[in-house]
Formats: C-alpha cells, structure tokens, sequence
C-alpha cells in the first residue's frame, strides 16, 4: 500500500513548449513576406499615380497640340486676311492718287485766280490763293493748286519717312539685343566648327512654321518694295530647325559680287514702304546685273568659259514688280502663286495637288521609281503617302532607337522595285525598312558622323551614301559589304569636306558627291577611285543629280548658283588617258550656270525627260529653268519657309517640295 502511494510520478509545471531554431526561423519569414507585400502595395499605389500623371500629361499635350494648331490655322488665316486688306489699301491708295495725278494734269494753263475766302473782301484783303482745281470744291486753308498738294504730300512722305526710320532702328537695336542675348544662351562651352553638323546649318529661320509667307498676300504677289521671295529676319542663334546643328558664330564668307543683305525686315504688322521706290529688288528671276563670266577649273585647275550668253538672256528683269505682271504670265492659288517669265515663250503650267502636314520641320522628299508613292523624312519618322490621294500610307518609326533630343531622317530613297526604302538619319546609321512589314530588313554601320544622302543604282544592288565624315561610301544590299570612298585632298581653305549629297550615274559606274569645301567629287564605282574633281563654285555644294541620261551633272549651291558640268564620256577618257600614260588636262567643263536664286539653293533634281532643271531655296522659292539653255521659265512660292528638298517623279510630270514651314507639297506641272 505504501509503495503505491510513494512511487506516483511528480506533478509537473504546465508550460509552453520549449522553442527551437525551425520556429525562429519560420516567424522571420512570415515578417520578411508581410514587410514585401506592403511595399509592393506601396509601389502599386505609386504606379497607379505615375501613370494618372501620365495620362493627364498626355492629354495636356494633346490638348496644347490642337489649340497649336488652332492658333497656328487662325494665325494663316489672319494673315490671309491682312494680305487681303492690304491689297485693297494698295488698289485704292493707287486708284486716288491717279485721280490726284489726272487732276494735276487737268489744270488748265493761265487759268484767272478767282478770289476765295477773305480774298473776296475787297483789295485790302490777302492775296488769293492759287486757282481751284475743276471738280474739287476749294475751302479754307485747303489749297489745291498742284504745287500746295505736292508739297505737303512731300512733307508728309518725310514725316512717315523719319517715324518709320525711327521704328526700324529701334526694331533692329531690340533684335540685335535678343540675338546676343539668344546666343549667350545657347552657345556651347566650345565654339569650334562642329564639322558634321551640315545640311541645315546655315539655314537659319527654318524652325518657326509661322513666319511671314513671302507674298504679301495669299493670293498675290507682295507689294511695292517688299522682296518676292525672302523676308529673312536678322539671324540668331535660335533659328535652327535643329539643337544639332553648329554655333552660330559659324558664317559664310560674303559671296563676291552678290548684292548687301537685307537688314531690315519688313512683314505683316509693318507699316508699307512709300509707294514711290527704286527698282525691284533682286528676286528669284531677277539676277544681279550680269558680270563677265565666271572661268571655271576643271580638275587640272584649267580655266574653262562658261557660256553666259545662254543663261543671261531669259531671266526675270531686275525691275520686275509681280502687280505688273500680264494675267496670263500669273497663276494664283490660295496661299501660293507662280510667276513666268516674260522674255521667253510660257510653255509651262503649274498646280498644287496636296499640301502633306507633318509634326515637324521636312529634311527630305523622295518619289518610287514609279511615281505611286512619295517618302518623307521628319523628326524621328519616315512617312510614306499615295501621290494620287495624297493618303498617308505608312509610318516607319524605329522604337529602338534612343528617345533622348531630335533624331531627324535627312534623307529617305526607294529601291527601285519598291519594296524597300532606305533612310539616313543623324545616329550614323542607315536603315534599309521593308515597307510591307514595316520592318527593317537590315542596318549598315560604318559612317561615323550624320547621313545626309541616300540613292539607290537603277538594278537596285547598290546604295550609296554621303555623310559628314568627308566620306561616300557604296554598299552592296546582297551581301552587306561596303566601299569607302574617302575625300583626302579637302580644299585648304574650306577644310571642311563634309559629304552632302551623293547621286549614282544611270549605268551605275559613277558617284558624284557634294561636300562643304565647294568641290564636286567623282569616283568610279567598279575600282572606287577618284577620277573627277569639278571646281567653280564658291561656297558649299548642297545637291547633285545626274540628267537621265547620265552626261551631265546639275549641282546646287550655297552661293546661289546652279551649274551643269558635261561629264560625258568620262570614265572612258579616263581610261583612255590613263592606258596612253598622259594626264587628261581639260577636265570636265562647266557649260551653264543658273542665275536667279536669292538667296541659298538646297536641292536639285532634273526631270525625267530631261527637259527640266529644279530648285527648291532658302530664299522659299522653286525655279524651273530650261536644261539646254539655263533660262527661267517659272518661279513657284508655295512654302512659307526654305524648300529644304525637292524630287521630280521618274515616272511623270510631278514635283514635290519639303520646307522648314513643316507641310511637304505635291505640284503637277505640264507642258502647254
């Protein structure tokens, strides 16, 4: 009994359980979980409100867009509108005074004075004053003897001659202030020449859509004494259409024998210059006063004349006034119009067919081979448009590439069959994009500075390109090689050899390009060496185009002028000169040159039936000129900005313009 009662086991303390290492464990791990999904509720909660701030941002950028383009309509409106009424004030100002000068005339001689006024009194009154003129009812203190009326008109004129005066120097002491202000702004810590910043450089004025357009009216041309074609603003650094483009302090020599530029600018919201003024000034069509001609160096620095007797003859007169100009020598449209020339039979007519907007300023146009389709080139996209609708068809942007500043396509080109279409853009790269995927098919890497020119060879196996790294270089689209062809002999005093524009012959054995130093440079394309070198002009080359039949080369320049060199036969002289061991001395020889341009010629292209030159300018103009004798037939104004790129369609009579005013356009011209 007792051992039951003393062997029981001892009662032991109710406790929690002891708690292991896997138990911590487990409770951190829970903690970790829970602190996880609290900041990723955070970070949801805060991407929620990014992407609010985002759509709200998004549509305040669309909304300010609209009201942009409200503004930027009505701001066209208006300024169709004060062309308008202008016109009206400039019809009746001139209506009046020929009545005041048939009145003047209709004095008749030793007329008696009768009295009027006190002079009626009786002889002790005042002199009479001079006779009345019939049909004008005298009164007090209004004397209407010519000689009274044509000294205070002078008297007058003098007055809003010094006021005017007044207004423009203080116009131009708060321009210059804002220019030096605007580039202390934006000068770079290096003022150095940024050497492949080219293309859109000196083309200061290309950015703001809005400016003036060079009409005086909408639908006519501008009044007395206002310029035809350019009413260019005293330059600033802020003008460029790209933050790309070089310093300001970058300037073009003057071009000798081309007239002062303009300093003043006179536009919508000035007051009109007196009616009475010296001759029209220079306009497209209206050359300087012709000098001797220009001799031109072949590539053996032979003097070489040109044959101005062809190109002076049939330009616009100095003193054209387009008020003047005989209705079947004008066409008008609603904000464009074309001016033919008098001296030569018209046997052309013009038309706008499509105005294309884009979101920004158009670097480049470029039809397909069979004149269907027509590619532009803008801010970070190539566009492509049906030329019969005028529908656009395609968007080529690549979303690759980096979002960070401009990316502007500079120039775009068809192959040949269509498919593709080839873009240069400031990244260095070329994109080859096929256009039915809106793809690129393939990239090719090597310039080491921005592409400024693309053409394809009629067989569509080689593309050439021009950059401004002082190269062309040839790549074949099979196998991707490439070709460098490398400017090594840069004229010593522009150094600069940027390439601008590069152009392959019709039968693929040539490239001409066109480079900063003012040279013309050939190469054959088979061995890659340089046979051609074509000296004249005398500032940079910005365009070449070969005829279509390849014997002649047109390029365009920035020192206004056109020139067509005859590079027939070339390659076979120089193979001919190179077999017999002697040095070919004449060189290829400049034949026209092409004066009536105002200001800087940008783009060139001839038409394909070779009858045809064109040029699109900084001076916002587009001249037609006969090809065989270099005289203008036409100057078209249809942009309110430079004509930054032109094309002629291989397949028929179309033209289509790009401009810094941000439209490209599509014209039609036939022969009649």
């Amino acid at each position: 009994m007792s051992s039951t009662i003393y062997n029981h086991r001892s009662l032991q303390p109710t406790v929690p359980p002891a708690q292991g290492p896997n138990q911590h464990s487990h409770v951190r791990l829970n903690e970790a979980v829970d602190t996880i999904r609290q900041e990723f509720d955070v970070i949801t909660s805060d991407l929620g409100i990014l992407r609010n701030q985002r759509d709200e941002y998004e549509s305040k950028v669309t909304s300010q867009i609209n009201e942009l383009n409200i503004v930027r309509q009505s701001l066209y409106e208006l300024e169709s509108q004060h062309g308008k009424i202008r016109q009206t004030y400039e019809e009746e100002l001139s209506r009046l005074r020929g009545e005041l000068h048939a009145l003047r005339q209709g004095v008749p001689a030793g007329a008696p004075h009768p009295p009027v006024g006190p002079a009626s009194v009786g002889p002790s009154g005042p002199p009479a004053p001079p006779p009345a003129v019939p049909g004008v009812p005298p009164g007090p203190g209004s004397y209407n003897e010519p000689y009274y009326s044509r000294d205070r008109d002078r008297e007058r004129e003098r007055e809003k001659d010094r006021e005017r005066a007044d207004r423009e120097r203080e116009r131009e002491v708060r321009d210059r202030q804002r220019e030096e202000r605007d580039r202390d702004r934006e000068r770079p810590p290096a003022e150095a020449r940024d050497s492949k910043r080219i293309k859109t450089e000196r083309m200061k004025g290309d950015t703001r859509p809005g400016k003036p357009f060079t009409s005086s009216s909408t639908r006519s041309p501008p009044p007395h004494g206002y310029y035809a074609t350019s009413f260019s603003p005293p330059l600033s650094a802020t003008d460029h259409y790209s933050p790309s483009l070089q310093p300001p302090n970058a300037k073009l020599p003057p071009v000798p024998g081309a007239p002062p530029a303009l300093t003043t600018f006179q536009g919508p919201g000035l007051p009109p210059p007196p009616a009475a003024h010296a001759p029209y000034p220079p306009g497209p069509g209206n050359p300087p006063p012709a000098g001797p001609a220009e001799p031109v160096t072949g590539s053996s620095s032979t003097l070489v004349p040109i044959n101005n007797a062809q190109s002076g003859g049939g330009q616009f007169p100095d003193d054209l006034d387009p008020h003047n100009v005989p209705p079947e020598l004008k066409k008008e449209g609603t904000d464009w119009f074309a001016v033919f020339n008098g001296k030569v039979k018209r046997v052309l007519d013009v038309s706008l067919v499509h105005t294309l907007m884009h979101e920004s300023v158009v670097c480049c146009v470029r039809f397909s081979a069979d004149g269907k389709y027509l590619a532009t080139g803008c801010n970070r996209t190539a566009q492509i448009y049906d030329t019969k609708t005028g529908q656009k068809t395609c968007v080529l942007a690549d979303e690759a590439a980096g979002k960070a500043g401009d990316l502007y396509i500079r120039s775009v080109c068809f192959s040949p069959d269509g498919k593709y279409l080839a873009t240069g853009a400031e990244d260095k790269q070329i994109r080859i994009w096929d256009i039915a995927k809106k793809r690129i098919r393939n990239v090719f890497d090597g310039h080491q500075q921005e592409i400024y020119s693309l053409d394809f060879s009629l067989d569509g196996r080689l593309i050439v390109s021009g950059s401004g790294d002082k190269t062309a270089r040839i790549w074949d689209m099979v196998d991707g090689s490439s070709k460098v062809l490398t400017i090594n002999d840069a004229d010593p005093v522009n150094n600069d050899a940027g390439v601008t524009s590069v152009a392959i012959s019709p039968n693929g054995q040539l490239v001409a390009a066109g480079s900063l130093d003012t040279v013309v440079r050939i190469w054959d394309v088979g061995t890659g060496s340089l046979i051609e070198r074509l000296r004249g002009h005398r500032d940079s080359v910005y365009s070449v185009a070969f005829t279509p039949d390849g014997k002649g080369l047109v390029s365009g320049s920035l020192d206004k002028t056109l020139k067509y060199w005859d590079v027939s036969g070339l390659l076979a002289k120089r193979k001919e000169a190179v077999a017999n061991g002697k040095k070919d001395d004449k060189g290829s020889q400049c034949t026209m040159n092409f004066l009536g341009h105002t200001d800087y010629v940008l783009s060139v292209a001839v038409s394909h039936d070779g009858q045809w030159v064109v040029s699109g300018s900084k001076d916002r103009g587009v001249q037609f000129w006969d090809s065989h004798t270099a005289t203008t037939q036409c100057m078209l104004q249809g942009h309110k900005n430079s004509v930054i790129s032109i094309d002629l369609s291989p397949a028929g009579s179309i033209l289509a313009t790009g401009s810094g005013d941000w439209q490209a356009r599509i014209w039609s011209y036939t022969n009649i």
